[in-house]
């Protein structure tokens, strides 16, 4: 079967509560953070999840995405590809998958278990704090089963979440690289959580050479300016230009940078090889009364979602960015990363 986008990263199922400041204090976490656990905080999984009002969710940032993509797309449009332990845990995320009509192909490990993510929320922040588990040992191998290759030969746009870049560049770079040889082929990383540009900096810049269009937010396009040493980390338009600038494999096609930026609007950079020119544009938010907003968690992953929607639809960059915008408005109405199904809501333009 083929499908037009496919997608790669590290599913997780999300534990998702809210908590008191001091909970975050207790810790030693930031808000509108996300960090990989250390032994410190795995007491949090086994404390969160007896919590009232515990929401679970098929998350995990990539998955989230492709959720949100597959949720604007025809039905069977999206694959994602991830680890998972075989346990209860990868039931309910294939079953949650299934109700969103995404397809997953997952790698199966039999000595770990599911990974996890605690999301701690705080008002309208929220922490995440990941365990990785059987997410931490997905392989290249999976990717090269002649069943995938055949998926990924059938593949139009690739995105990969920036998360999997702790996991395996590898696997990123096999993408990237079917991506790179085909100029109607697509290939996107989104960055994901400041962390990465700042310590995965290598395995980032390694991947970066195969990528079309990159996707991140404030924070994370200020930690990259950072660890690279940018004059000004945190001027946005100026680091998307560096950023687009960066050495690319295939120069025929541009590289496209698109910065979100809260409530502000997003930043869209792109930068043509052959005439070592920029376009700069900016897109207004769609406007959201706050009364109607229940929880921001995974707005980003909805919004990273419908743009690369767009970019299976072939919709010029306004138009993408407005899906991307309208998807995240849509999900930030629900309970963690997740769309209205009974009934479903269309797009509509802004």
């Amino acid at each position: 079967m083929s499908f037009p986008l496919v997608c790669l990263c590290n599913p997780l199922l999300d534990l998702q509560v809210d908590v008191e400041p001091s909970y975050l204090e207790k810790y030693s976490l930031k808000e509108n953070d996300a960090i990989l656990a250390e032994e410190k905080h795995l007491p949090i999984y086994d404390e969160v999840i007896n919590q009232p009002g515990l929401h679970i969710v098929a998350g995990g940032a990539g998955q989230n995405s492709a959720r949100a993509a597959q949720y604007v797309l025809p039905p069977k449009s999206v694959v994602y590809f991830g680890s998972v332990g075989n346990d209860q845990y990868a039931d309910l995320l294939i079953k949650a998958n299934e109700k969103a009509g995404l397809t997953t192909k997952y790698q199966v490990q039999t000595e770990h278990e599911t990974g996890k993510c605690a999301a701690l929320i705080n008002g309208l922040n929220r922490s995440l704090v990941t365990d990785l588990a059987a997410a931490n040992h997905f392989t290249l191998s999976h990717l090269e089963k002649p069943e995938n290759e055949e998926i990924i030969k059938g593949g139009k746009v690739f995105y990969i979440g920036g998360f999997h870049l702790t996991v395996s560049p590898e696997a990123i770079i096999k993408l990237g690289k079917e991506a790179a040889a085909h100029n109607d082929k697509i290939s996107v990383i989104n960055f994901s959580a400041p962390f990465i540009p700042e310590f995965f900096k290598d395995q980032l810049d390694k991947c970066l050479p195969y990528m079309d269009y990159v996707i991140c937010n404030e924070t994370e396009a200020e930690a990259y300016a950072s660890s690279h040493g940018y004059a000004e980390p945190s001027n946005l338009v100026e680091t998307a230009k560096l950023v687009a600038k960066t050495p690319k494999e295939n120069t025929t096609k541009p590289r496209i940078v698109v910065f979100t930026h809260g409530t502000e609007p997003t930043v869209v950079v792109k930068y043509d090889f052959a005439t070592e020119k920029y376009e700069i544009s900016e897109y207004p938010v769609h406007p959201i009364s706050v009364d109607k907003i229940k929880d921001t968690n995974g707005a980003g992953d909805a919004f990273a979602g419908g743009f690369i929607a767009g970019l299976v639809k072939g919709l010029p960059m306004a138009k993408a960015v407005d899906l991307g915008q309208w998807t995240a408005k849509v999900s930030i109405q629900e309970i963690g990363p997740s769309f209205p199904y009974d009934p479903k809501v269309t797009y509509e333009s802004s």
